[in-house]
C-alpha cells in the first residue's frame, strides 16, 4: 500500500502513471530480499542533494552484490525531467533489485538487475512537529552480520520492530543502541543532541547509515559557527542533554520533546538547523 498519492513510476525505459507492478514472484529480490533504495525530496522546486542520493543507491546495490545499471547522472536527468511543472512535495525513490540467482540461487547473478524510480506525493510534516523517544531492546547489527553499509530493504524489519515496540509504549520513535550499548540512531532517522550550546551526534562506526541529510546539517551548522562533535554517546548522555532532534530525508529536522520521562524545553538548535538547511537548499536551486 502506498504512503502518499499521485504516484508515477519509471520502469523499463518509460514513465507510467500509478503504482506500477515491477517485480515478479520468482525475482531474487522478491523471495530473497535483495532490494535497495534511496530517497530524495522535491519541495518548492528544490531537490536537495539529489545527486548524492542517486550515487548512494548505486553504492548500496554494489554492497548487496546487485549490478547497478543506471548512472547517477542519468537518474538525476530522468527525475528532473519528470518533475518539471510539478508543485506538490514529492518523495523520490530510485530502487534496484536482483532478478536471478546463481547456481544455488542465493548469490545474485551479475548483470541481472531490476530498476525503477517511484515518485510519490507526500506532504512535508508541519514545521516544528515534534516526536518522543524511548529505548528498545533491539539493536543495530554490525557489518559482519548484516549489510549495514547499504540502504537495503532487508534491514527494515529490524527497524520496524524497534518502532512498533516504541509505539506500543506510547512513544513516537526509539533511540537505538549498537552492539556495544552506545547510541547509534533512532528507528527511522539519525539523531543529534545539544549540551551547553554544542551539538553532538553518534560517530559512524559501521552499524548505521550516516545519512546524507545528517552530513548536510553538520556542514551547515559548522559553517554557522556551531561546534559539532561526532562522538561515542550513551543513553545517559541523551538523558542529560538540553535538546535532542532527529534528521532524515523525509522530514529534514524533527524536534524531540521527551525521552522517556526526560522532557526537553529547548528546540532552538533544531529550528536553527532547519533554517540553515532550507537557506542552503534555496541557494542551490
Amino acid at each position: 500500500m502506498a504512503t502518499g498519492s499521485n504516484i508515477r513510476t519509471y520502469f523499463e525505459g518509460s514513465w507510467h502513471a500509478g503504482d506500477v507492478a515491477v517485480m515478479r514472484a520468482a525475482d531474487h529480490g522478491a523471495w530473497l530480499g535483495t532490494t535497495v533504495f534511496d530517497g530524495a525530496r522535491f519541495v518548492d522546486g528544490m531537490i536537495p542533494d539529489l545527486e548524492a542520493h542517486c550515487a548512494r543507491v548505486n553504492r548500496s546495490a554494489e554492497a548487496l552484490m546487485i549490478t547497478p545499471t543506471v548512472s547517477a547522472e542519468d537518474m538525476v536527468a530522468l527525475i528532473r525531467e519528470a518533475l518539471k511543472g510539478h508543485d506538490a512535495p514529492c518523495y523520490i525513490r530510485p530502487m534496484y533489485w536482483a532478478l536471478n540467482g546463481g547456481p544455488l540461487g542465493v548469490v545474485p547473478e551479475v548483470g541481472a538487475t531490476g530498476f525503477c524510480i517511484c515518485l510519490e506525493d507526500i506532504p512535508m510534516p508541519a514545521t516544528g512537529a515534534a516526536t518522543t523517544l524511548t529505548t528498545t531492546r533491539f539493536r543495530r547489527p554490525t557489518l559482519d552480520s548484516a549489510v549495514v553499509n547499504a540502504k537495503a530493504g532487508c534491514l527494515y524489519p529490524n527497524n520496524a520492530r524497534m518502532l512498533a515496540e516504541a509505539n506500543a509504549r506510547g512513544f513516537g520513535n526509539a533511540l537505538v543502541c549498537d552492539s556495544h550499548g552506545n547510541v547509534a540512531e533512532t528507528a527511522t532517522a539519525n539523531v543529534f543532541m545539544v549540551r551547553d550550546g554544542e551539538v553532538f551526534t553518534p560517530i559512524p562506526n559501521g552499524t548505521f547509515l550516516a545519512g546524507i541529510t545528517r552530513a548536510r546539517h553538520i556542514t551547515n551548522l559548522r559553517a554557522d559557527g556551531v561546534t559539532v562533535h561526532e562522538a561515542v554517546l550513551t543513553l545517559d548522555d541523551f538523558r542529560a542533554a538540553d535538546e535532542v532532534f532527529l534528521t532524515g530525508n523525509m522530514a529534514k529536522v524533527t524536534p524531540v520533546s521527551a525521552f522517556d520521562d526526560v522532557h526537553y524545553a529547548s528546540r532552538s538548535m533544531a529550528e536553527r538547523a532547519r533554517a540553515l538547511y532550507w537557506d542552503w537548499a534555496a541557494s542551490t536551486r
